[in-house]
């Protein structure tokens, strides 16, 4: 079976846009809701109270015949009821998100004493920054080696509006796509880059914070929030792999250390050389240089203590 270029499956990720037809989310966004504030909020509250206060006080006081006093002392009392049952305080850090008879009417910010419309429910939405870890996923990284990441995510609510209607559970929401960021960006980089000639997991901590930063942001902006900082917080080879890639982290490190003896061993048989022909120490033929040379690489790069021999004799006998 054979396939085209256009039916090979994309490494990209997730859109934030919906796949399905137009309608298959909700759209809407955070706007102010009519409201008082403050002392207003206490007077309009108060005010009829007096009123309630005021027209029982005459009922009780009037004659058989002005018993209709009670008639307006009730209605009175049932709005001041309901003027009560409209106020409530906010918190910095909180908002109310305001509903009249499950139409969405707007959000209150300011914090204090507030009256929003009578008979409308709010629902309380923090907009303090949060953060969470992630637990610890394995996930094959761009070589295919199993590795252990986790990472802590700050974020905090931007649209009230959206957070509430357009998701489920918006802080689910979060952590579900946080990971699923997580287990993308791993993904697209090696462990380790021993070449250096490129970005690692291990070695690019900052630029793979800031990837997986704008992945988990553009994948959570549907639900209204916004996020401040993403930090790999744990990363590790699998433990079914991790002995064999110490081992080959160890070898590395040591062929490198090889190679930086070498080159400075290599260097000071160059100046010991020039030295010694500089100042006509010794007169040395070319046999009479590669035994020096084999003999000072030998000191210079051995790992034990190097051990002389004097030698009485003559490389010619």
């Amino acid at each position: 079976m054979t396939t085209t270029d256009d039916q090979v499956p994309s490494d990209a990720p997730a859109a934030t846009t919906p796949v399905g037809h137009d309608g298959a989310r909700v759209d809407v966004t955070e706007r102010g809701a009519p409201h008082l504030h403050g002392g207003r909020a206490l007077l309009a509250a108060l005010l009829p109270l007096v009123v309630t206060l005021a027209l029982v006080a005459l009922a009780l006081s009037a004659s058989a015949g002005r018993a209709a006093w009670w008639v307006p002392a009730a209605l009175a009392g049932l709005l001041t009821l309901v003027l009560l049952g409209s106020l409530g305080t906010i918190q910095p850090g909180q908002t109310r998100v305001v509903q009249f008879f499950g139409r969405y009417t707007g959000t209150v910010r300011e914090p204090g004493l507030v009256m929003v419309v009578p008979f409308s429910t709010t629902k309380k939405v923090s907009v303090r920054v949060r953060n969470f870890e992630t637990g610890r996923l394995k996930v094959n990284d761009a070589t295919g080696s199993p590795v252990e990441v986790a990472a802590i995510v700050v974020w905090q609510v931007a649209d009230t509006a959206r957070s509430t209607f357009a998701v489920e559970d918006y802080a689910e929401f979060v952590e579900m796509q946080s990971e699923s960021a997580l287990r993308h960006v791993v993904t697209t980089h090696p462990y380790d880059d021993p070449v250096g000639g490129g970005t690692s997991l291990r070695g690019s901590t900052d630029v793979v914070a800031d990837e997986l930063a704008h992945e988990v942001a553009a994948r959570v902006a549907v639900a209204g929030v916004e996020v401040v900082e993403v930090r790999v917080t744990h990363l590790a080879y699998a433990a079914e792999i991790a002995q064999a890639m110490l081992q080959r982290q160890q070898a590395s490190a040591i062929v490198a250390a090889r190679e930086q003896i070498v080159a400075g061993a290599v260097g000071m048989v160059e100046l010991a050389l020039a030295r010694l022909q500089e100042l006509d120490v010794v007169e040395l033929d070319e046999e009479r240089k590669a035994a020096m040379v084999s003999n000072l690489l030998v000191v210079l790069c051995g790992d034990g203590r190097a051990t002389p021999v004097v030698n009485t004799g003559t490389l010619y006998g």
